[in-house]
């Protein structure tokens, strides 16, 4: 038979087990939740991270925008001739002989 039962310091030790376990399960998830990577010193990662997102779909939705208005003067019933001649000369490569073409650096 181990000594550890019969002593007082077998029976402390063995009233003392399951509190200590319990106290280190509370320790456990207590720094868990503070320093986990859902924790409370995520949080200010998730706010630079929400911030750049919404920038970035605030880029996203005025380049949208932007197209939705090409798309629009494109249209076949009603197309803007000014945007359609750009569209061919473009494709095409072609210029009047009197137009003069500056490039853009």
């Amino acid at each position: 038979m181990p000594v550890f039962r019969s002593s007082a310091f077998g029976r402390t030790m063995k009233r003392a087990a399951w509190p200590a376990v319990g106290l280190t399960l509370m320790t456990f998830f207590g720094i868990y939740a503070v320093l986990g990577p859902n924790g409370m010193l995520a949080y200010g990662d998730y706010k630079r991270q929400l911030a750049k997102r919404e920038k970035d779909y605030q880029v996203l939705d005025h380049r949208r925008e932007v197209l939705k208005n090409r798309v629009a003067l494109l249209n076949p019933d009603h197309a803007n001739p000014d945007m359609v001649d750009e569209m061919t000369r473009k494709q095409l490569n072609v210029v009047h002989p009197d137009e003069v073409i500056i490039p853009n650096k």
